[in-house]
């Protein structure tokens, strides 16, 4: 490497290869694309100090060299795996235009990955391009620091390039723009990477691999005797919590194979997700999911069906009644952080178990008979909620504006009643602990699909950024998310 390489703050981080130590069964090793043009578009300053990096000392160049040019780190490994999708196994997955460019060690203590996405082709391109159109790098961004600053855990990403490439696509006016995007996550390890190892009958892989993912993210564990269940049984909590999390802040996935699902608890990967304009459990976010599969609603029934998936080749080394009892945990563990949420976006916490589940439920009825925004709602709580409240329920949400039908004011009076009940229940002086809540919970921007195509059409049309921009910043409403 020549002196001016280390300059380079990306090309000088201690990378480990906690991964690549397993051996070749786990990726396959692969080069990355050469483009035509170099454009950073986006840079996560916010993530440079996990890294141990200042935002000042690092360069646009710097990026672009790292994670564009992909000058440095090697080898770049395109992670091997399998997964249901759809419902139909699918034995010819991989990673087909992303690899893992590195990982490495947090100032926290904790091994992230940088994944790319956009990089160029692989053994698993199964005749595709490799590449990430602009818009799609577009939404990955916008959708990951949404679902970050609405406390869900999430990976994020670190950079977005324009590559200056013409791409072809379906779904797209083509030729479209093209990028390539690097994604910093916990890891990049997949249901559908033990699913693959099952597949070829290697009980010896699944357990290595076990025993890596134990070691390197579940450490707390070990040490102890039946580590193994454990982890499941925490695997069956994180996601059943992140269920929870993408159904409070009104997310639809869109996608949730198992290739789709990570082996940390963490979402990722974002396609065709939405965020549902009103409370419609039908909702579904992929144009080609014709019959509803990962409609808004059935999330936590498809996760919980993943986690069951997940139990054939983890059996090998898990005794699958252990794992059966750890999995029927799961609608409690979902039920619990779902209405601590929603009570939450209410402005409250801590309530007695059965006054929580009457707000919550009366709300949704609201929500639902009414159609009115899901949002929107959430919002106007926030932004007229007044000490006033506490004085006569009529003062509750002053929604002549959004709730307007005649069949909403009885549902409205009822709710407003409820309401009333809950903040009776708190003394005077937690009101403002109660506005604090419901600004912390409700952001007045939400990433509904006008919002992105309105900055997407000023990229396209005038290759002007400055509205992407201020989205990103609108997105970030407050700077104390959950981690």
């Amino acid at each position: 490497m020549t002196p001016e390489k280390f300059s380079n703050p990306f090309l000088t981080l201690n990378y480990e290869s906690a991964l690549e130590a397993l051996g070749d069964d786990y990726f396959d090793r692969v080069a990355a694309a050469d483009f035509p043009k170099y454009i950073l578009r986006f840079r996560n300053d916010e993530l440079l100090p996990i890294l141990g990096l200042k935002p000042d000392a690092v360069t646009d160049d710097d990026f672009i060299e790292a994670f564009g040019m992909f000058q440095g780190v090697k080898p770049f490994l395109a992670l091997r795996y399998h997964g249901y999708q759809f419902g139909e196994y699918n034995s010819r997955l991989g990673d087909g235009r992303g690899f893992l460019y590195g990982q490495v060690r947090g100032t926290d203590g904790e091994l992230y990955d940088f994944g790319t996405k956009g990089s160029g082709t692989t053994p698993y391109s199964r005749g595709g391009d490799g590449r990430l159109t602009l818009k799609g790098g577009v939404r990955e961004v916008l959708a990951a620091e949404a679902l970050h600053y609405l406390g869900v855990r999430t990976s994020r990403c670190l950079s977005m390039i324009e590559t200056g490439e013409g791409l072809w696509r379906g779904d797209e006016p083509s030729p479209t723009r093209s990028s390539v995007m690097i994604r910093f996550s916990r890891s990049h390890i997949r249901f559908g990477t033990f699913e693959r190892l099952h597949f070829f009958g290697r009980k010896d892989l699944i357990e290595k691999l076990l025993d890596h993912v134990i070691e390197q993210y579940y450490p707390h564990l070990k040490d102890k005797q039946d580590r193994y269940i454990l982890f499941y049984a925490e695997l069956v909590k994180r996601v059943a919590e992140l269920v929870a999390q993408w159904m409070s802040v009104g997310f639809c996935h869109a996608v949730l194979n198992t290739d789709n699902m990570s082996i940390t608890g963490e979402s990722f990967d974002y396609g065709p997700y939405a965020f549902i304009n009103t409370y419609d459990p039908k909702f579904t976010a992929a144009y080609f999911d014709y019959y509803g599969r990962y409609s808004y609603s059935n999330q936590p029934g498809i996760c919980q069906l993943n986690l069951e998936m997940l139990q054939q080749p983890l059996s090998a080394v898990i005794p699958m009644a252990e794992m059966e009892v750890a999995l029927s945990q799961f609608a409690e563990h979902y039920n619990r952080t779902y209405t601590a949420r929603m009570i939450g976006k209410l402005g409250f916490e801590n309530l007695p178990n059965l006054a929580a589940e009457e707000l919550v439920m009366q709300t949704l009825k609201l929500l639902v008979e009414t159609q009115v925004s899901y949002h929107g709602f959430f919002w106007e709580v926030t932004n007229q909620f007044d000490r006033n409240w506490r004085d006569d329920a009529r003062n509750i949400l002053k929604a002549d504006e959004f709730l307007n039908a005649p069949e909403a004011t009885a549902l409205l009076e009822d709710w407003r009643n409820i309401f009333l009940q809950t903040l009776l229940s708190f003394p005077d002086s937690e009101l403002d602990n109660i506005a604090n809540r419901l600004r912390h919970h409700n952001p007045e921007t939400v990433l509904v699909r006008p919002e992105i195509e309105a900055v997407w059409e000023k990229i396209d049309q005038e290759d002007n950024w400055t509205p992407f921009y201020e989205l990103v910043e609108r997105l970030r409403f407050h700077k104390n998310a959950i981690a």
